[in-house]
């Protein structure tokens, strides 16, 4: 991955508290898993996403930034969270709801 597209990842996930890379966007998500995760952030709070389609150099390179095979990816005040079904299992738990509350601390 080349430094600039890192500083811009690094730059995404650390200016928004909750980021959604994503397949699509919040209007229009593109596939199940995408839309599933929009629908466990959006109650929290405003979720930054990022359509990984619109660019392949995203998409490949966020996967290489998380070390995280899959989309959609996750960031929560700058730390990476997982994908999708992860987000389920901590909202289930309702871990999800203290992460966020918990400003990154």
């Amino acid at each position: 991955m080349d430094a600039t597209l890192k500083a811009h990842l690094d730059e995404t996930v650390k200016s928004h508290p909750i980021v959604l890379f994503m397949k699509g966007n919040a209007l229009f998500p593109q596939c199940g898993f995408s839309a599933r995760a929009l629908q466990l952030l959006q109650p929290l709070g405003p979720v930054h996403t990022v359509d990984v389609l619109a660019d392949p150099n995203v998409r490949q390179g966020i996967k290489d930034y998380s070390n995280w095979p899959t989309i959609p990816q996750v960031y929560i005040h700058g730390k990476f969270v997982g994908g999708s079904d992860i987000l389920m299992e901590l909202a289930e738990r309702g871990e999800l709801q203290d992460l966020v509350a918990a400003g990154g601390k």
